[in-house]
């Protein structure tokens, strides 16, 4: 098997933030958190770079000699809703890069810094090789929550319950999640009912580890997806594909935890903190101060 490749998830539109994340400089040599992500997965022995994204941010990415791919609104498997102009989510960012990809690859988001240790999982597991395997058999690298939050506001998160063995079991999407006074964490479930959390919760940050199987389940999903009636005005998200394949018994797939460091700008008020914490990375000798010359 030759190296992994990695898709990096970059056409978001960073509706809280106020702006296109994926191509803001945080680092302290200018890097933005998406350079770190392919500075880190490069070390831990992946090999292409895949950068899904809209037209007019693909020249962004020239300094990391990616091959880019990008997730058009109208590329859909059944009719759609009239009148889409934003992209219809991960999954199907993702199922973009399908012509791009012919073997085992991690996904990430291009507004997220997962940390070196986080990318050397992904690769042991990938390396390790699941193609004779009855299911599809995939795996995700989780944080838990305490350590994903904004001060700035609510954020949305993807809950992960595993079994004993660290198989997970249920992935589901919580949204608007805050801390409360009283050190526990709350928000809300597909249905508006209220939801709460503990601290040590693992939650997908979507740094998955798949392999091909993935675009058939992606597919099945995103066209049950488009049949519903709230398709217009929602996003058609990798959980969702990963939760019904599950419940469906179609992938089993591996919990990973890591101690390695999450950060991520959702809001304006994010980036100092941000910033600060790669100033931090880099004077500890982490990472060089640019990362590439």
């Amino acid at each position: 098997m030759g190296a992994p490749a990695l898709v990096i998830l970059a056409a978001g539109v960073g509706t809280r933030y106020g702006g296109p994340k994926q191509i803001e400089s945080l680092g302290p040599g200018g890097a933005t958190l998406l350079d770190y992500s392919v500075y880190d997965a490069r070390r831990a022995g992946f090999g292409a770079i895949v950068v899904v994204t809209r037209p007019e941010l693909a020249a962004a990415f020239d300094r990391i000699d990616p091959t880019i791919v990008i997730q058009r609104v109208d590329d859909v498997p059944v009719s759609a809703p009239a009148g889409r102009t934003k992209p219809w989510g991960t999954g199907h960012a993702v199922l973009a890069a399908a012509s791009a990809v012919s073997g085992p690859f991690a996904v990430v988001n291009a507004d997220d810094f997962y940390g070196r240790e986080a990318f050397t999982r992904a690769a042991e597991f990938l390396a390790a090789g699941h193609a004779g395997e009855s299911t599809a058999t995939f795996a995700n690298v989780a944080y838990a929550l305490r350590d994903t939050l904004s001060a700035a506001g609510g954020v949305n998160r993807a809950v992960c319950r595993a079994d004993g063995d660290g198989w997970l079991e249920s992935v589901e999407e919580v949204v608007d999640i805050r801390r409360l006074e009283d050190d526990t964490y709350a928000g809300t479930d597909p249905r508006g009912r209220p939801v709460r959390l503990a601290g040590d919760a693992f939650v997908s940050m979507n740094l998955w580890a798949f392999t091909p199987a993935v675009f058939a389940l992606l597919q099945r999903g995103f066209a049950e997806f488009l049949r519903q009636d709230t398709a217009g005005r929602g996003e058609f998200l990798i959980s969702h594909a990963i939760r019904d394949a599950l419940q469906r018994s179609e992938a089993q797939v591996r919990l990973l935890g890591t101690h390695g460091r999450w950060l991520g700008v959702t809001y304006p008020d994010d980036r100092r903190r941000v910033e600060a914490a790669l100033r931090q990375l880099v004077a500890a000798g982490a990472y060089p101060e640019r990362l590439w010359t």
